[in-house]
């Protein structure tokens, strides 16, 4: 309906009199198209049914599922699209319907983080799960507690388990991204066609309109005022609007618009060359909304089945358009060492290992080599996790057990680099906590940066307020902001 209305395009519709005209595009219009058979160029009969009245009302129409139709008769009409476009385009709309226990729709994606809004079910109970963003992001089963007064089956945090979904899809759609950047240009060449078509056609009605109000006005009797007044309304009106159809018309042909739709196969090539790959950085990028990550996960995911399980372990099932599945297991964050999957083996591992008067640092690097991990961090073992452990255990550490956890010589750690910028050490700790100094936290949870000069000058940049923005989550230091002369 917007794009219509911002190329000045209209639709026919008929009046309460059954006379056609072209009016306004709204969305009761276009959805009226959508959902006619006549549109892939078929005839139906018995799409409704009378529903049964209640007291003191008349009997209402509604409308049956396609499979019920009586009568189906396809090529009947010059056909717009073809019968399974049609089929696919009705479930699309029915789809964006958020009618989610009743009909088993997903909705249509909304802003909002969570990605799997509308698609994830519970692996338990086997109903929808939704979103929920009151405390913390969440995907949460209600329906037995809300329909039976029974406890919610589960509550699984958001953040991972999006993150894991995300990259399976980034990984699966990865080998068809140059076919599919193909035919996404031969299908807006293909929509700028039926767009430029549509526009002329347009113009040629308009210029029609005009002639007609003009051969009106230049029969209608002088004498005859207010008729003659009426009809050079009518024609200046018509006027207009072939002026209006003749601007849209030059924009659709300007060299800018055909340059963007049609070039040669050297410009393709060059183009679907540069594009390739380039997926997870769209998905990242700050332009990319919510609603369209979500959109884009959806083309191939049809449902994301969850179960929280007993321990750390959440395990995800990905059903895949056309029925593939996949399976993968989410890591997330427990409260106690006891409700991690190998927890009892890492406490004895760290007992034994302890005893060996090795340092804290060292086991927790053994034992993430190992494959364990902390309860607040799925990637690794911290120090703080073996200490822990040592000191509910009655052992003691070394007699010279080191305050700082050694780090390899091309990394500082943030006391380091206050000392070879001479800044205070709290001044780096409040622009991470700001945001203005965005870096990733080492397994041992120290935030250690690279030892090179280029990271250390844009830190030291960002102390003058020559840069407004400093990331450092990646292999090279991304700037943003504006350089003072």
């Amino acid at each position: 309906m917007r794009e219509f209305n911002d190329r000045g395009l209209e639709l026919p519709r008929r009046d309460r009199h059954g006379d056609l005209h072209w009016a306004r595009a709204t969305t009761a219009a276009v959805a009226a198209i959508l959902k006619n058979p006549a549109y892939a160029g078929a005839f139906v009969y018995g799409r409704t049914r009378l529903r049964k009245p209640s007291e003191g009302r008349l009997p209402t129409k509604a409308p049956k599922p396609i499979e019920q139709w009586r009568i189906i008769v396809k090529d009947r009409y010059p056909p717009y699209i073809a019968w399974q476009s049609y089929g696919k385009i009705r479930g699309i709309v029915s789809d964006n319907r958020a009618e989610y226990m009743r009909n088993k729709t997903r909705g249509a994606p909304r802003e909002g983080e969570l990605l799997l809004q509308g698609i994830a079910w519970c692996g338990r109970c086997g109903h929808k799960m939704y979103a929920r963003y009151k405390r913390r992001a969440e995907y949460v089963c209600n329906h037995l507690r809300s329909h039976q007064g029974l406890p919610a089956c589960q509550y699984i945090r958001a953040p991972r388990v999006d993150a894991a979904v995300a990259q399976a899809f980034l990984t699966a759609l990865a080998p068809a991204e140059i076919d599919a950047l193909s035919c996404a240009r031969r299908a807006q060449q293909q929509t700028y066609k039926a767009i430029r078509s549509n526009a002329e056609q347009q113009l040629e009605r308009r210029r029609y309109e005009a002639a007609l109000a003009e051969r009106q006005f230049n029969r209608v009797d002088p004498d005859n005022r207010l008729v003659a007044a009426e009809l050079e309304r009518r024609w200046e009106a018509a006027l207009k609007e072939a002026r209006a159809a003749e601007e849209t018309l030059a924009r659709l042909k300007s060299p800018q618009a055909i340059a963007q739709i049609t070039f040669g196969n050297k410009a393709l090539n060059d183009k679907v060359v540069h594009l390739s790959g380039r997926l997870p950085e769209i998905w990242t990028d700050s332009s990319t909304t919510d609603a369209k990550r979500k959109a884009l996960l959806r083309c191939l995911i049809d449902k994301v089945i969850l179960d929280r399980g007993e321990h750390d372990l959440v395990k995800v099932r990905i059903v895949w358009r056309g029925g593939a599945v996949t399976e993968i297991e989410v890591k997330v964050r427990v409260n106690s060492v006891e409700n991690l999957t190998q927890g009892v083996e890492m406490r004895e591992r760290v007992l034994e290992l302890a005893r060996t008067k090795l340092h804290d640092d060292e086991i927790a690097a053994i034992l993430t080599g190992e494959g364990h991990r902390s309860p607040k961090c799925p990637d690794g073992v911290l120090p703080i996790t073996v200490q822990r452990i040592r000191f509910q255990a009655g052992l003691k550490g070394l007699t010279e057990q080191r305050t700082r956890w050694r780090h390899s010589p091309d990394l500082l750690s943030a006391q380091e680099l206050a000392g070879v910028l001479n800044i205070p050490v709290n001044w780096l700790y409040v622009q991470i906590r700001q945001g203005r100094l965005l870096i990733d936290r080492h397994p041992s949870g120290a935030h250690l940066f690279s030892n090179t000069s280029r990271v250390i000058e844009a830190v030291r940049k960002l102390r003058n307020h020559e840069l407004d923005h400093l990331d450092l989550r990646i292999t090279e230091p991304h700037e943003e902001g504006h350089q003072h002369a």
